[in-house]
C-alpha cells in the first residue's frame, strides 16, 4: 500500500542519541520570556520536562486534574503556574482555554504530554473510550482552544508525546470506540497514539503559514514513570521483560532509559534549531525517526530495537480523515485561520 508521507521524515543526524538527557539538550538554550503549557507536567517525564524548561527561563503552566498531587510534585520549582483542568471533561478544557486567552499571553510551546495506558474499558460522559479521549481527543480540543495564543507567538511549536505503542494499532475509523469489536486495552492505546501522530501531521500543514510547527515523538522505553500503574503483569512476563514473579529482569532494566533520558526527545523537539524549517514529523532518540517499512526487527527485551514509525500513522490522507472525524466527535470546528 502506498502512503502520502512527509518527505522530511528521516533522521537529520542531530548529534544527540538515546542516551542524551533533557539537561544536555537544553544546555545552550535560553527560554527567557517564553510561555509553555504542559499537560501531565507534574509526573514522570512530564515533570522532568517541566523542571528543565523552567530552569532555562520559561514560564511553565501545568493544567492538572489532581491539583493536590501536582502541587506536592512541583513544590520548590520556580517559574511555574498550576491550573485546574481535566482532559476527559470538555467543559474543563474550554474553561482553561478561556482563562488562558483572557490573560492576553502568547503561547510559545504547547506540549500535549498527559496520557494513560493499560486501562480497562472505560468511557467518558460522551461514550468515548478513555484512552482515545485522554491521549488524543483532549489534546485536539485543547490545541483548538489555545490556537489564537499559538498564532500570537509568531514562532510556536505543538508537541504530541506519542509512543512506539502506535505500532500496536492503526486508527480504526469504523469503530474507534469499541462499540462493535471486543475491547483490547493495547489496541485502544495503540490507536490513540497513532492518532497523536496523525494530529501532528495535519496540524503542521495548517499551522506553518502562522509559523506554528507540530511534532509527535516517542520518549523511548523509560523506567520509573507511573504510566503503567494499571498494567497486567502477566503480559510483561509473556513479553520476556519480567521474571515469573513479575519483577523486571535486571538485564532489561539496565537497557531502559532513565526519566531524564526519557524527557530528552520532548525537549529536543521543543527547542532544537535544527527543526526551524521542519514540522509534521515523528521523532525519537532526539532525532527524526526512521520510517518502519518492515526492515526493523523489534524485540521487547532489547529496548533499543523498539523504534521506527509506521507509515499509516504519518499518512497525510489518514490525518485529514481523522481531523474531520475528530471535529464530528467533539461537535465543533477547529478554526485554524
Amino acid at each position: 500500500m502506498t502512503h502520502n508521507i512527509n518527505p522530511l521524515q528521516h533522521p537529520v543526524q542531530s548529534g544527540f542519541n538515546a542516551e542524551s538527557t533533557a539537561q544536555e539538550i537544553i544546555r545552550e538554550i535560553d527560554l527567557t520570556g517564553k510561555t509553555v503549557i504542559i499537560t501531565g507536567g507534574y509526573a514522570g517525564i512530564g515533570l522532568e520536562t517541566t523542571k528543565v524548561l523552567a530552569s532555562a527561563g520559561a514560564k511553565v503552566i501545568i493544567p492538572a486534574r489532581d491539583i493536590e498531587k501536582a502541587g506536592k510534585n512541583l513544590a520548590g520549582i520556580e517559574n511555574i503556574e498550576l491550573e485546574k483542568m481535566d482532559l476527559m471533561d470538555p467543559a474543563s478544557i474550554d474553561n482553561f482555554g478561556q482563562r488562558f486567552l483572557a490573560s492576553g499571553r502568547k503561547l510559545d510551546l504547547l506540549i500535549n504530554n498527559a496520557g494513560i495506558m493499560w486501562v480497562p474499558l472505560r468511557r467518558d460522559s460522551r461514550g468515548i473510550e478513555s484512552q482515545l479521549a485522554t491521549n488524543y481527543l483532549g489534546s485536539f480540543h485543547l490545541t483548538a482552544r489555545l490556537w489564537p495564543a499559538l498564532k500570537k507567538a509568531d514562532s510556536a511549536r505543538v508537541l504530541n508525546v506519542s509512543s512506539y505503542g502506535h505500532q500496536m494499532a492503526p486508527f480504526d475509523f469504523e469503530d474507534p470506540n469499541f462499540e462493535k469489536r471486543e475491547y483490547q486495552t493495547l489496541l485502544g492505546y495503540g490507536q490513540s497514539k497513532t492518532a497523536c501522530n496523525l494530529l501532528a501531521t495535519a496540524l503542521d500543514e495548517r499551522g506553518k503559514k502562522f509559523n506554528i510547527r507540530s511534532y509527535s515523538l516517542h520518549p523511548g522505553s523509560v523506567y520509573g514513570t507511573d504510566l503503567g500503574r494499571e498494567e497486567p503483569i502477566d503480559l510483561y512476563i509473556q513479553m520476556g521483560t519480567h521474571d515469573k514473579n513479575g519483577k523486571i529482569k535486571p538485564e532489561v532494566e539496565a537497557k531502559l532509559k532513565t526519566v531524564p533520558q526519557g524527557a530528552a526527545t520532548t525537549v529536543w523537539c521543543a527547542t532544537s534549531p535544527m527543526l526551524q524549517n521542519i514540522g509534521g514529523v515523528y521523532c525519537e532518540n532526539c532525532d527524526i525517526a526512521e520510517i518502519d517499512f518492515g526492515q526493523i526487527e523489534h524485540r521487547y527485551d532489547e529496548p533499543a530495537t523498539i523504534r521506527g514509525v509506521q507509515p499509516y500513522s504519518i499518512d497525510r490522507d489518514n490525518a485529514e480523515r481523522l481531523w474531520t472525524l475528530s471535529e464530528k466527535m467533539l461537535g465543533f470546528k477547529f478554526d485554524t485561520e
